[in-house]
């Protein structure tokens, strides 16, 4: 019989891929994934999961180029540089719409209430809503409206969502922690120049976006707000870890790539399916 699984993944922009390696693991290895509690990407890993759309995503992935993603950015934001109206829309095409109590699994996405200071579990109702809601990272993306509630990224208060897993009926529970300690272990680029004729559309595109060059340079304001960010998560993942610990702890250091590394997928995909095998194997 296969051992049952509750599955926490945690946030950490496109460290979150290394989720998708982790399930294909447990898959492989006689698993089976009846639970998922996920923030920021861990829960739009898990949604496309739940609908059986993971591949699906990964190909899409692996068919976009640095422009194409750009252009999925709307830049017309209240209270972020971007809406996501239109990544919102792409990601729904791809997946479909789902309400999360019709899943063939138990299905929770983390966010922050922002005016209340608490995390919000949403558990039923539209699963693009609750994607929406969970990946609104500050300053990036706006802070979504649901219900009454004024939403941000779940990672601001619980990076390791492990406390919606409590009541699940299963024999395991594994917690992906994308903000371990970091490591040598960085994934690099074997192709790190665009081809010329994207530069060049790459830098027409950003010319017509009204915003200061420096936004998303090294050290520009965004970059060091989400560096800021990725810190602030590891140390609460650890806290949180601490006082709750799953069965298993599957460390993906928050140093392995940047935030929006998300021409990587492939290797990140395989980083975190090898993780998850010397995880087990310890």
């Amino acid at each position: 019989m296969k051992k049952r699984v509750s599955l926490v993944l945690g946030s950490g922009g496109a460290r979150g891929l290394a989720h998708i390696g982790v399930i294909r693991w447990l898959e492989e290895n006689g698993y089976k994934i009846d639970s998922i509690s996920g923030c920021s990407m861990g829960a739009l890993i898990g949604a496309f999961y739940a609908v059986g759309k993971l591949d699906a995503y990964v190909e899409w992935l692996d068919d976009i180029d640095t422009l194409d993603m750009l252009k999925l950015l709307d830049f017309k934001g209240d209270g972020g540089l971007v809406l996501g109206d239109k990544l919102m829309s792409k990601l729904q095409d791809i997946a479909g719409e789902h309400n999360i109590e019709d899943l063939p699994i138990n299905f929770t996405a983390v966010a922050t209430d922002i005016n209340a200071e608490k995390e919000i579990w949403i558990k039923k109702g539209s699963l693009m809503d609750a994607i929406r809601a969970s990946i609104s990272l500050p300053l990036f993306f706006s802070p979504y409206r649901y219900k009454d509630k004024l939403l941000v990224d779940g990672g601001v208060l619980n990076p390791v969502p492990i406390a919606p897993t409590f009541n699940d009926d299963t024999d395991i529970t594994i917690a992906v922690n994308l903000g371990a300690e970091p490591s040598s272990d960085v994934i690099s680029d074997d192709n790190k120049e665009e081809p010329k004729d994207i530069k060049s559309k790459i830098k027409e595109y950003m010319s017509k976006i009204t915003m200061p060059d420096s936004v998303f340079s090294e050290n520009g304001m965004h970059m060091v707000a989400n560096k800021s960010f990725d810190t602030m998560q590891g140390s609460i993942a650890n806290m949180k870890l601490a006082a709750y610990p799953p069965d298993i702890e599957i460390k993906i250091p928050r140093n392995i790539c940047g935030i929006f590394d998300f021409k990587l997928s492939r290797k990140i995909i395989d980083y975190g399916y090898n993780k998850c095998k010397e995880s087990f194997e310890k």
